[in-house]
């Protein structure tokens, strides 16, 4: 297991250990949520997250989770994840998905009854994770889910305190951070996954939207684009902006890359996706100089996206005995 003060002479940006609020990580890698079609809490569900920590990533985010589920279970449930995600040297955080009955199809529908509720959940979902030991939540406000339709102002055409402007638009991505932070104080960092443009929405709103979030609590953002567009060149605005952290994604399997765009100051943090479901090794193998021995990821989509829209657990068509389960063949 990797010390937590140890740097790689060949990436020293990439390699060094990174504190954010009680928090420290071992490296500036993030192992983003990545749906699996497992239970998160099954045998093979805990292993899908242990070998990413395993693997050496310093950072990793629970796959998205509803925030109603959350708000009623039992804490030591959850800690046998977290658990397993330290005694492998890594941080843990959950990201939090907004879920509502079948009659809300969209930001128009909830009323705000319901949307008070909701609030009401994701604060009580951070509590549940903060009492099961993970160091982080993720309000999910990116990729077309719900509080991203809020933002988006083709989709979101509600005339009350939630629709009409963009800081009313963006007003129940604040008031769920607001909450949270509320609920836990500073028991556990908070972040928000945006997706930084849209076909209605520029990065310039997007970046006035993350200031409001950090005005509520936020501490870190987690820049995650709809597309590879340059590598961290949508992260720049918002590290540029604002005085917390920012993780960038896309590209960032290229060490080099990864280390530029961290040592020119675009981001704090960078997430590792797909690359880390083909070779978990990932972070391990370049910290160690094996770079050659990385099981690269052919971005398929084939097994894991794939899969996923099957209804069948994620996997890696590299992998060489396709889904290894249970407990995901003692990391591979």
């Amino acid at each position: 297991m990797q010390n937590e003060d140890t740097v790689s002479p060949g990436y020293p940006m990439l390699f060094s250990s990174f504190r954010a609020g009680p928090a420290k990580f071992r490296n500036r890698i993030v192992s983003p949520p990545m749906y699996q079609v497992r239970p998160t809490l099954s045998p093979a569900g805990i292993a899908w997250h242990r070998r990413f920590a395993a693997g050496g990533a310093g950072l990793v985010i629970v796959e998205g989770t509803s925030v109603r589920t959350l708000a009623d279970a039992n804490p030591a449930d959850w800690r046998r994840l977290a658990d397993a995600i330290h005694g492998e040297g890594a941080r843990a955080a959950v990201q939090l998905v907004s879920v509502f009955d079948d009659n809300v199809t969209g930001p128009d529908d909830p009323s705000l009854d319901q949307l008070e509720t909701l609030i009401g959940h994701f604060g009580d979902a951070a509590v549940t994770c903060a009492r099961a030991g993970f160091e982080a939540v993720e309000p999910h406000g990116a990729h077309g889910f719900l509080l991203n339709q809020f933002f988006m102002p083709d989709r979101n055409h509600r005339t009350d305190r939630y629709g009409g402007s963009d800081e009313a638009r963006g007003r129940l991505g604040t008031e769920i951070v607001r909450r949270i932070r509320e609920q836990v104080d500073r028991d556990i960092l908070i972040l928000y996954r945006h997706t930084p443009q849209g076909e209605h929405y520029t990065v310039g709103q997007s970046v006035a939207f993350a200031q409001r979030l950090a005005a509520a609590g936020l501490d870190i953002l987690d820049v995650s684009p709809a597309c590879d567009r340059g590598v961290a060149d949508l992260a720049r605005p918002f590290k540029e902006s604002l005085a917390i952290p920012v993780i960038a994604v896309g590209g960032m399997e290229d060490p080099d890359a990864a280390e530029t765009a961290l040592r020119e100051g675009r981001c704090d943090l960078v997430a590792v996706g797909r690359q880390l479901i083909a070779d978990a090794q990932w972070p391990n193998k370049v910290r160690e100089g094996r770079v050659d021995q990385i099981v690269e990821c052919k971005k398929c989509d084939t097994a894991c996206f794939g899969n996923i829209a099957k209804g069948q657990p994620a996997a890696c068509v590299q992998w060489p005995e396709g889904d290894p389960s249970p407990e995901l063949a003692a990391f591979m």
